[in-house]
């Protein structure tokens, strides 16, 4: 792994931590309230979120997401690391949800179909970020 690459995974970091602040906690905060169960309210943290874990998360998936663009997609652009990451956090999401809303009672169909999309939107910003950091001072 180079610094070119942890590099593209900071950035997207950053990037998916933003626009998680201002999708989850801002615009959607309402949305998500109202197609959350009770048994999934009661076992939430509520206010008292770990903001460093969800940093970390933020990491992890960006480092695979430059781990994957870097070795064995050849994702260099902002327009192609936005396609690939719009794949990828929609794909991703729709697993992970459709598993979750089939075993677990903790939100509403439209709320799995709408974290879907926001993870895909998701998925294309950090991805932007990432090819472009990556491909970045390439000729």
């Amino acid at each position: 792994m180079n610094t070119k690459v942890l590099l593209a995974a900071l950035a997207g970091a950053v990037t998916t931590f933003l626009s998680g602040w201002v999708i989850y906690g801002m615009a959607l905060q309402g949305f998500f309230d109202s197609n959350t169960t009770e048994a999934a309210r009661s076992v939430m943290r509520g206010e008292n979120m770990l903001m460093w874990a969800i940093f970390v998360g933020c990491l992890a998936w960006s480092l695979l997401m430059a781990l994957v663009y870097s070795r064995w997609a050849g994702i260099t652009t902002l327009k192609s690391g936005a396609m690939a990451g719009w794949w990828i956090g929609a794909l991703v999401a729709a697993g992970a949800n459709f598993f979750s809303y089939a075993s677990m009672d903790t939100m509403t169909l439209n709320a799995v179909l709408v974290d879907i999309v926001v993870n895909a939107v998701q998925g294309a910003l950090s991805g932007a970020v990432i090819g472009w950091v990556l491909g970045y001072g390439n000729k």
